[in-house]
Order: C-alpha cells, then structure tokens, then sequence
C-alpha cells in the first residue's frame, strides 16, 4: 500500500515550524498536512481532530514526541489507513503509578504554573534546558525558533495537552500488532524519550528501523533537520 498523503503530527506545544525543515523538501513530492490540535485535551480527541478534512485512503503518518503518540492512536484506531509510521522522539508506555507518575504530573504542573504565572516565553525559556543537545543552548536561531513557537500558544492549550500527556493511553501492546513500514528515530542525546525506549519500540515493532540522530536531543527535526528529512525520505520510499 502507497500513498503520496503524509500526516505530520507535531509535540507539546509545537507547531508546523516543528516540521519545517522536513517540509521544505517532502512539499512538492508528497501531499503533507501538519496536524492542530486546538485545545484537544486528551490523545483520543488529538487523533481525530487530526483525521479531519483529510482525503479518504492510506496515510503515511510521523509523529514527533506527543506526536508519535497521536500516531500509535490512530494505528489503534483506523489500523487499515496507516500506510507507513513514524516515531520521532517519543514513548509508548501510559503515565507510571505511584511516585514517579505523580512526579511526573508535579513537573508539568509547575511548569503551567510559571506560563500562567510569567507567560509562556519564560516557562518555554526553562523548559527548552532539556529539549536540544546542550551544545544548542547557544544557538540563538535554533532557540528563538523554539520559543516563537511556543509563544504561539495560550496557557490554556498548554493545560490542554498536559492534560492529554498525564493521562496518556498506553500502547504496549499495539506495537507487536504494527505491520506497515515503520521508522523508529531518536536523537542520541534525547534527555527526554531516551534513546533506550526507541530501541525497546524497534524491537517490538516487526520490521522496524531504527534511526540514531547524532548530536540531537529531543528535538531533533530542528536540530538536525538533514538527517530527519533523509531518514524521513528513505521511510517514505521503502518497497
């Protein structure tokens, strides 16, 4: 099954600046639509906010970090539409009980309350610490880009998505049920979706590759853009 529609669905609080090095070269070749969520407050709204306005027939869907977890929804939902899958920096597993999900959930509380408190520059200012190789910290186009970005949305999609990421839907048991030509990547200094969790996805996902991104963190379509857009291009082309 081939398709020339690809649905490129972003992270938190990103937008389709998230993907703009990829669609400079794949616009033209293939029929790309960036996904909006607006204030979808869960990953099962996400997913069919994302189906919406989209011609009928396969899809080739990639997901960069709550992306990717938009993407495993849809192959949970419309298995026989997904084409092709990409998983760009992101996870599979529901939010851990006990101590460590409830640290997870007083993190990102703290976080929406800075952007509530000071604006979602100075939240995104702290947050971007772990989202790029420390060597990026200093470039001040790649950071301006990222907080733009984030700038441009409301404290409230933020709770939105927050919201959405606490309560996240595990998928577990989906991956061994993948079938499609399926891209694993992940930059190697990912200090948020670490690399290990890509290799345990590859594995479980038959046929799956596995894409190392050098000198990346988390957000790698921006840090890198070449090296995304070529591993995007070769999943894209694969028999």
């Amino acid at each position: 099954m081939s398709t020339s529609n690809v649905l490129l669905l972003p992270g938190l609080m990103c937008d389709r600046a998230v993907w703009e090095g990829q669609l400079a070269a794949l616009t033209g070749r293939f029929a790309c639509t960036v996904a909006d969520y607006g204030e979808a407050d869960s990953i099962e709204e996400m997913a069919e906010v994302a189906l919406r306005g989209l011609p009928p027939g396969p899809l080739s869907v990639a997901g960069h970090s709550m992306g990717g977890r938009v993407a495993l929804e849809l192959v949970r939902r419309v298995p026989q539409r997904i084409a092709r899958l990409a998983l760009l920096d992101t996870g599979y597993e529901a939010r851990p009980a006990g101590e460590i999900g409830q640290e997870e959930a007083r993190k990102r509380q703290r976080l929406l309350d800075l952007a509530r408190a000071q604006g979602m520059r100075v939240m995104g200012r702290e947050w971007v610490q772990r989202m790029v190789h420390p060597a990026r910290l200093t470039d001040t186009v790649l950071i301006e880009a990222i907080l733009a970005m984030i700038e441009r949305k409301s404290p409230e999609v933020f709770a939105a998505q927050i919201g959405a990421l606490l309560n996240r839907p595990g998928a577990q048991s989906l991956l061994e049920r993948i079938a499609c030509p399926t891209l694993v990547l992940c930059g190697r200094e990912d200090a948020w979706s670490p690399l290990a969790r890509h290799e345990t996805m590859a594995r479980a996902i038959r046929g799956a590759s596995l894409v190392i991104v050098e000198d990346s963190g988390h957000m790698s379509t921006m840090e890198q853009p070449e090296a995304v857009t070529a591993a995007l291009l070769e999943w894209l082309e694969r028999e």
